[in-house]
C-alpha cells in the first residue's frame, strides 16, 4: 500500500500572539510557515489544511502580522507566520513584524520545520537568500517550498526551481529538503503532509 499522506481530519484556529510566551499553553510540535508578503502562504496553508478560509487571504499583502497557530488533527500545530520583506510598509511597522518573527523562531522549542515559501516562477531574490543564511546561522531547522507551480510549464518550471536552487547552493554545501507546491491544482500537498507525518513519529 503507498502512503499518500496524512488525513487532516480538523483544523481548529488555536490562537494568535506577538511574543512566544503567548502562544497556545499546549505543547505540541509546530510546523511553522513563512515568506515574502506576495508568496502565496495563505492560500497554501488553505490548500494543505483543505479549509478555503482557514488563513485569510488577501489582495494586499502584508495581512499577518501576529503568529497564528492552527490545531491540526489535535496533535500538530500549524503556524503562520507574519511576511517579510514587505517593502510598502513603513519602517517601523517591518522592525515590528521582524521581532515577532525573530522571537517565534530562535525561542518557540517545539518548532519542527521552518517551511520557507519563494515564488516558483523568479529566481530566489536576496531576501530570501538573507533571510535563510540566518537560519543557517542559528541552527534553525528548515525547508522550502517553491509556490505557484501551476504557472509555468513543467520544463520551465523544473529550470527555474533548479536555478534557485543553483543559487543557494553558491553559499551552502547541500539544500534542505525541497517541495514544489499549487494552491490551484493541490501539487505539493500529500508531499508536504507526508513529510511533517514523519517528523511527528
Amino acid at each position: 500500500m503507498i502512503f499518500t499522506g496524512m488525513k487532516i481530519s480538523s483544523a481548529i484556529f488555536a490562537g494568535s500572539s506577538a511574543r512566544v510566551e503567548g502562544k497556545p499553553r499546549r505543547r505540541l510540535p509546530e510546523f511553522a510557515f513563512i515568506g515574502r508578503s506576495n508568496v502565496g502562504k495563505s492560500s497554501l496553508i488553505n490548500m494543505l489544511t483543505g479549509n478555503g478560509k482557514l488563513a485569510m487571504t488577501s489582495a494586499t499583502p502584508g495581512k499577518t502580522k501576529v503568529v497564528n497557530h492552527f490545531l491540526i488533527n489535535d496533535n500538530w500545530y500549524l503556524v503562520d507566520l507574519p511576511g517579510y520583506g514587505y517593502a510598502k510598509l513603513p519602517q517601523k511597522e517591518r522592525d515590528k513584524i521582524a521581532g515577532v518573527i525573530q522571537d517565534y523562531i530562535l525561542n518557540s522549542e517545539e518548532l519542527r520545520v521552518l517551511f520557507v515559501l519563494v515564488d516558483s516562477r523568479h529566481d530566489i531574490g536576496s531576501i530570501d537568500k538573507g533571510f535563510i543564511a540566518e537560519l543557517g546561522e542559528h541552527g534553525i531547522p528548515f525547508a522550502l517550498i517553491f509556490t505557484k507551480g501551476d504557472k509555468l510549464g513543467p520544463v520551465a518550471l523544473q529550470t527555474q526551481v533548479d536555478r534557485s536552487c543553483d543559487i543557494l547552493l553558491e553559499s551552502w554545501e547541500e539544500l534542505p529538503p525541497v517541495f514544489v507546491t499549487s494552491s490551484k491544482d493541490g501539487r505539493g500537498r500529500e508531499e508536504v503532509l507526508r513529510y511533517i507525518e514523519n517528523l511527528i513519529q
